[in-house]
């Protein structure tokens, strides 16, 4: 049978009726951008993660952007970022003036690592930016421990599970992005910021609305960056199963092992003591093109997300990265693939999808 890369219609498809009932309060209501949906749900959230504030945003990307501004950062500072990410984790630095620096990852849990970090700082290091990429959990305690301040960038990491808390929690602030494939994930655009620092999370809301607190007078430039109403009250429906769903993606991710995988290719890792939400599923294996193909041939669901890392793609040649050497970041965007990942992915659908490899003799 036919595996598709993600299933994100399938867990939906019960909360449809309270989905519905929900947009339809909205609309009855007249009230639509920053109301009581949003506040609602940046109360739920950022209690869902174990955090004092989370302030609503248009999306993932400018959540960074803002987070950043929020905590200091500006012109003449550095952020270390990993360069085998998304490209918004990297793209939202220089908005704020700063100049993005770019740090290795360990290729076996494809995170940032406080060695990784620590070869990146520089005197005008301001923050570092731990992505928890493909749900697993940057050492973010281990990072701060250099003494910088830590920006999580928790877009895929939404009902992982850390030794020291959720993400959303674990830095100075954090951001998520609600965009419809994340584990949580919204009917359009939206993202969160979260954090205990008042400060920061005062800079946040003020920076959200073109930087005024009360739409007559304006404190700074800022962005018009807000997490509507619709999105916010469809969000909060599927909050509550966030957990069961991060559940199923985690048995997914022990299918695969059970099945035998991991004699095939090469499994990700959890970092020490993190039960990943696995938002993608990312194996690794030395003939990727291999892989691919045997996927093709029977319909598997497939994906290869950054094969160019960020330090290398064009639009980062305003800031010369000429002899940036990171032997972890260029191993795991030579062999890596995302292979299917879902809540609802069954042991069934594995088990074709391990089925698929082996036929093809992929060692």
């Amino acid at each position: 049978m036919a595996v598709s890369l993600f299933d994100t219609r399938t867990p939906l498809e019960p909360l449809r009726d309270e989905v519905m009932a929900a947009i339809e309060r909205v609309v009855a209501s007249g009230t639509y951008i920053l109301g009581p949906e949003v506040s609602g749900l940046e109360r739920e959230f950022a209690d869902y993660c174990g955090a004092r504030h989370g302030i609503g945003v248009a999306n993932g990307t400018e959540a960074i952007t803002i987070a950043l501004r929020a905590m200091g950062v500006g012109p003449g500072d550095e952020v270390v970022v990993p360069s085998f990410t998304f490209y918004a984790s990297a793209e939202a630095i220089p908005p704020t003036g700063a100049t993005p620096v770019f740090c290795d990852i360990d290729p076996n849990t494809y995170c940032v690592t406080a060695d990784t970090v620590r070869a990146a700082l520089t005197p005008r290091t301001k923050a570092v930016i731990a992505v928890h990429l493909f749900g697993n959990i940057a050492p973010v305690a281990e990072i701060e421990a250099l003494g910088v301040p830590v920006l999580e960038d928790a877009a895929q990491a939404a009902g992982s599970i850390s030794p020291a808390g959720r993400p959303g929690a674990l830095g100075r602030a954090a951001t998520f992005s609600f965009f419809p494939s994340k584990n949580l994930g919204c009917y359009g655009d939206g993202g969160m910021i979260t954090t205990s620092d008042e400060q920061i999370a005062e800079q946040a809301r003020i920076l959200r609305f073109h930087g005024s607190q009360d739409k007559v007078s304006y404190e700074q430039v800022g962005y018009n960056s807000r997490l509507d109403e619709l999105q916010a009250a469809i969000l909060r429906v599927q909050l509550p199963h966030l957990d069961t769903w991060a559940d199923g993606r985690r048995a997914a991710g022990a299918h695969y092992a059970e099945a035998g995988l991991g004699e095939l290719a090469k499994l990700p890792q959890p970092t020490d003591g993190s039960k990943p939400a696995w938002h993608l599923y990312v194996v690794s294996h030395p003939e990727p093109a291999r892989l691919e193909a045997a996927l093709a041939d029977s319909q598997i669901g497939h994906k290869a997300y950054y094969r160019t890392p960020i330090h290398r793609q064009a639009a980062m040649r305003a800031w010369d990265h000429t002899g940036v050497e990171l032997p972890g970041t260029e191993q795991a965007a030579r062999t890596h693939l995302a292979i299917p990942m879902s809540p609802v992915l069954s042991r069934a659908q594995v088990d074709e999808v391990v089925a698929a490899t082996r036929h093809q003799d992929i060692k």
